[in-house]
């Protein structure tokens, strides 16, 4: 299960000025299961609209915004922020 995982700028300087880079990983790891098929207790929902594609991950206070590309096995995680400032 090897998936490449890529991060835009905004997501990993948030990653790395709040430390939550291992409550991230987790987060995704969790999520690439519940996508292939096991039964993993994760809040996910996919988005509509502007946003169609893409999946968001409610961990706390915390939302991760990715698009998984499952042919190609990766994931870019595009968004990582508290609920509030998430889809501005």
């Amino acid at each position: 299960m090897n998936w490449n995982i890529e991060y835009s700028k905004r997501a990993d300087d948030f990653i790395e000025e709040h430390g939550i880079k291992d409550v991230v990983r987790e987060s995704i790891k969790n999520f690439i299961l519940k996508i292939t098929g096991l039964n993993i207790n994760i809040d996910v929902k996919k988005l509509k609209g502007e946003w169609a594609g893409y999946y968001r991950i409610r961990k706390g206070k915390i939302r991760i915004i990715l698009k998984p590309r499952i042919e190609s096995k990766s994931i870019f995680v595009d968004v990582v922020d508290f609920r509030g400032n998430i889809y501005k």
